[in-house]
């Protein structure tokens, strides 16, 4: 048996590599037809998220965890679950006002394979073990590394790694009994099925993977304080359009009129956390930051500090 021979009989048992017969009429069906396809899969991929609602918590709480004691997270991957890691964490800055440095997204090939496929880098497992390395990778960081397959040898000497390291290595993959799960402290294998076009794993896995990420993220800066309620009270306000959804946010959040939403953001230099606490607390912006500092960044629990005081 050559290698192709094994490998092509690996891949055909792998859900996501399986060609479903009730697509194969799919260049038959009327646009419509087709758009209701794709939508029903995307139901589907979110339902296959759902029901690993208890490794995705496990994985968050680990997370957290070790942020609170300065940790990263770190997303790996190669091709599309790559591209989706680099996007996760290049929208956790201006979303939370985090530091560019806190979520790393690493690709297999580097920025170029950002916009093209490298031949081969997804092969490379003493890569993945490279990227940790050269990143400094260390017991209070978080590793998630994705593959649709589960078999990724970048992905899996990356997680191999992290483990090496000390680091909370997680897997995320679409198969069940996925090969990068046993190099996981948590392991997320998120079932999303055969593709609607068979093998494209950027459609459903691709799907699933996004709203895997944007949980371990999301959620995680939800439980460091960067959001009060559900408001990005941590957003920065680098355009015109997101410093009027910071006087919204304040404005939601206190019941202010505009012109007090705006003259508390004034005051607090465009923080929406010092402005909320600037009207909501009764206070000056140097008690805010203050009664901030004193609770970690957490406004629901300055407030309090504020309204006591």
């Amino acid at each position: 048996m050559t290698g192709n021979d094994a490998l092509r009989g690996t891949l055909e048992g792998l859900t996501t590599e399986r060609a479903d017969p009730a697509f194969a009429d799919l260049d038959l069906l009327s646009t419509a037809e087709q758009v209701a396809l794709i939508a029903e899969q995307g139901r589907r991929a979110a339902d296959a998220v759902a029901a690993e609602s208890d490794s995705i918590a496990a994985a968050v709480d680990g997370i957290v965890a070790r942020m609170r004691q300065s940790g990263r997270l770190i997303h790996i991957g190669a091709g599309t679950p790559g591209r989706l890691g680099v996007l996760d964490a290049s929208e956790i800055p201006p979303t939370f006002g985090a530091d560019p440095g806190l979520v790393v997204g690493v690709i297999a090939g580097g920025e170029r394979a950002l916009r093209s496929a490298i031949e081969n880098a997804e092969d490379d497992a003493d890569a993945g073990a490279a990227a940790l390395a050269d990143l400094g990778v260390g017991p209070l960081d978080s590793v998630v590394g994705i593959s649709a397959s589960g078999r990724t040898p970048y992905v899996s000497g990356a997680l191999r790694e992290a483990r090496r390291r000390g680091a909370l290595a997680i897997s995320v993959a679409n198969n069940r009994g996925a090969e990068i799960s046993a190099d996981a402290d948590v392991a997320i294998e998120v079932v999303s099925g055969a593709e609607l076009v068979a093998g494209s794993t950027r459609l459903n896995a691709g799907t699933a993977q996004k709203l895997v990420l944007n949980a371990l993220s999301t959620l995680a800066m939800v439980q460091l304080g960067k959001v009060y309620g559900n408001l990005m009270v941590d957003v920065q306000s680098t355009n015109e359009k997101l410093h009027a959804r910071a006087e919204r946010i304040v404005m939601h959040a206190t019941g202010a009129a505009p012109e007090v939403a705006a003259a508390a953001l004034a005051e607090a230099d465009g923080s929406v956390k010092v402005a909320i606490g600037i009207i909501a607390g009764e206070a000056d912006a140097t008690a805010v930051r203050a009664a901030l500092a004193e609770r970690d960044g957490r406004l629901r629990e300055a407030l309090s500090v504020l309204r006591a005081g």
